[in-house]
């Protein structure tokens, strides 16, 4: 079943197995607010389960780094707006990743590392500096990310997502 993130009214519905749900949801309704603002988008979630596709490309952007998340996947997401498809997973650890894939060649790709207010920077993710930021619905955000390079396109968007918008 899907989930239309509220930032207006953050809630930890299908986040509450997480020891930090709280944060977590704090990160989600961050992230949700973030579309809202610059595209327009409501940003919508589904359980980890209904959209394997999309952990899985996922996984596959960080085993290229040599990252293997230890923490079970609660929620995914997965959106394309001005011609860059975002996916989020969402962690029981905390943990946030978003992959950024601009569809046209040679745009920018990237993929996102997000830790909770209140985590422990996970064993796997030790090698990567974290920046802070401050937000009202997340408290403080510890975020790094890494460049993408060569070809792994993401998997067709899932019939759960919003359509494309342009």
């Amino acid at each position: 079943m899907s989930y239309v993130v509220d930032f207006s009214d953050v809630s930890t519905v299908g986040l509450e197995s997480s020891p930090v749900a709280d944060a977590l949801a704090g990160l989600r309704a961050n992230e949700a607010r973030y579309f809202s603002t610059k595209y327009g988008h409501t940003f919508v979630t589904v359980p980890a389960a209904q959209a394997p596709e999309v952990l899985a490309w996922v996984t596959e952007l960080l085993a290229l780094r040599d990252v293997v998340v230890s923490s079970p996947a609660l929620e995914v997401s997965d959106l394309e707006v001005e011609g860059i498809r975002w996916a989020h997973v969402f962690y029981e650890n905390g943990l946030a990743v978003n992959a950024l894939w601009t569809l046209a060649e040679g745009g920018k790709r990237a993929v996102g590392l997000k830790l909770s207010d209140g985590m422990e920077v996970p064993e796997e993710l030790g090698a990567f500096r974290f920046a802070r930021q401050r937000s009202k619905l997340a408290g403080t955000i510890r975020g790094s990310y890494f460049v993408v390079k060569g070809d792994h396109p993401p998997p067709a968007l899932g019939a759960w997502a919003h359509p494309p918008m342009t």
